[in-house]
């Protein structure tokens, strides 16, 4: 099998089970940036993280791809899209529990900084809050059904993102760089 179709070459894509739409594209938007996430938690995964951490990431990312998925479907239920529910929700709120227990009380704003695998969880971080923002834009402006989960589960990703930022400075002992208003 080919990997090029060429069937994309006039700016447009099809949709799985459904019509061609533009490559602009709202709903391509959406599953596009769930799929620059899905890239970025690669990367932060080729960085030094704990074993721990890794195969969360990985988890993580194969529920990345089923809503890639689930967005690339106009009618999601009717193909057996939407895989996610309250208890995926429920295990990343548990994640950042677990990782947040084991940090230092935040007092401060921090910057992005610090370790290769910091600085690429809050990049995935900066992503994932894009990837929740272009589902809603889709949701709002389009007949589109997404499930409040959907919504709620890229939210929360991105919270455990940040701790898990949190968590790679920590573990390679390296400080957190707090945010210092500039002088005016």
């Amino acid at each position: 099998m080919k990997i090029y179709t060429r069937t994309g070459d006039c700016g447009s894509t099809g949709l799985f089970g459904g019509p061609r739409v533009s490559k602009d594209d709202d709903r391509i938007e959406a599953y596009g940036t769930v799929d620059e996430l899905n890239a970025c938690i690669g990367t932060a995964r080729s960085t030094v993280v704990s074993e721990q951490v890794d195969g969360q990431l990985q988890q993580i990312q194969n529920e990345l791809f089923s809503i890639g998925a689930e967005l690339a479907t106009p009618e999601p239920d009717q193909h057996e899209m939407r895989i996610i529910n309250a208890t995926h929700i429920a295990r990343l709120e548990q994640w950042i529990d677990e990782h947040e227990a084991t940090l230092s009380p935040l007092k401060n704003f921090i910057l992005p900084a610090g370790t290769s695998a910091a600085t690429q969880l809050h990049l995935c971080r900066a992503v994932c809050r894009r990837a929740e923002r272009r589902v809603v834009t889709l949701v709002r402006r389009h007949e589109v059904s997404v499930t409040e989960e959907l919504i709620v589960y890229l939210n929360r990703l991105s919270d455990l993102l940040f701790v898990l930022s949190r968590v790679a400075n920590r573990d390679a002992q390296v400080a957190e760089v707090h945010w210092e208003r500039p002088s005016t």
